[in-house]
């Protein structure tokens, strides 16, 4: 999202997709490898043909290097994500989505697309769930008032996406609220 300089007090969306990294992941790897020590923590061993959970840099590292196969996770189907966005647009509230779907979404689309069924389609499922959550923000964001904003369901980077506007609107609506200074004097 394109914003001026005095609303970006987010974190950006590479920098979130950093974060997103260290969730784990299934991969088939296609080399053996030992346990190796990282400050994170201990993976492996790796022996090919057994899956293994990684964190997802791994994951990417060693696809990149053609040593490994990333499983989906189970939310990034066609079937899931259709029936999820029938939820989406049929109910008010936000469906049930893991907390980083969009990053890791991104970062698996863009790495491992030929791992993943159809990443077409997974792409244009994933715009328009995307689409029809920030059609719900925007609605909720009219609703606001100072004292409570409740969105549950939403991901890291559909909150840094409104906490500018969210930060900016409670603060003039508090300051809406308070009373009338007394003149009493």
């Amino acid at each position: 999202m394109s914003l001026p300089n005095t609303l970006r007090t987010s974190i950006t969306p590479p920098e979130l997709e950093l974060i997103a990294t260290q969730q784990l992941i299934e991969i088939i790897p296609l080399v053996s490898m030992e346990r190796t020590v990282f400050i994170s923590g201990v993976y492996g061993p790796l022996r090919p043909p057994n899956k293994a959970k990684v964190p997802l840099w791994i994951a990417v590292n060693l696809k990149m290097k053609r040593k490994c196969h990333i499983i989906a996770p189970n939310w990034l189907t066609i079937e899931y994500l259709q029936n999820q966005l029938a939820l989406e647009t049929s109910n008010p509230a936000f469906s049930e989505l893991p907390f980083r779907y969009m990053e890791i979404s991104k970062v698996l689309l863009d790495v491992a697309s030929d791992d993943l069924e159809q990443p077409d389609k997974l792409r244009s499922l994933l715009k328009d769930f995307r689409e029809a959550r920030q059609a719900k923000s925007r609605e909720g964001l009219k609703q606001l008032d100072h004292s409570e904003l409740s969105l549950p369901n939403l991901s890291t980077m559909e909150i840094n996406e409104i906490r500018p506007y969210f930060v900016e609107a409670m603060s003039i609506l508090s300051r809406l609220a308070l009373p009338p200074p007394r003149s009493d004097v």
